[in-house]
């Protein structure tokens, strides 16, 4: 069975940053565009960064030019370097495939507050 596995989310201080981390078993990332997606408190879940299998990028406006996508199809794991964090980026975190689908992993909570 599909697995995803988020990791590296923490509480961080406003313009911190983090890198998160996203490992795949059984599946072959290298097939797949990956994307990470986030879920704040009562709304619903929405993908922030994208990256195709030859490695072009794309990124929802409220991050452009804070994250950073990449991928290690060697290592089967997919990143997220956050920097200069804001109060607003406060969620649960989560990777899956660009246009969901595989079950979705437990996700990694990242807080942004002073």
């Amino acid at each position: 069975q599909v697995q995803l596995v988020e990791s590296g989310g923490g509480l961080v201080q406003p313009g911190g940053s983090l890198r998160l981390s996203c490992a795949g078993s059984k599946m072959d990332f290298r097939i797949y565009a990956m994307a990470w997606y986030r879920q704040a408190p009562g709304k619903q879940r929405d993908m922030v960064a994208g990256i195709t299998t030859g490695g072009s990028t794309n990124y929802a406006d409220s991050v452009k030019g804070r994250f950073t996508i990449s991928r290690d199809n060697a290592k089967n794991t997919v990143y997220l370097q956050m920097n200069s964090l804001k109060p607003e980026d406060t969620a649960v975190y989560y990777c899956n495939t660009y246009g969901p689908s595989v079950s979705w992993g437990q996700g990694t909570q990242v807080t942004v507050s002073s």
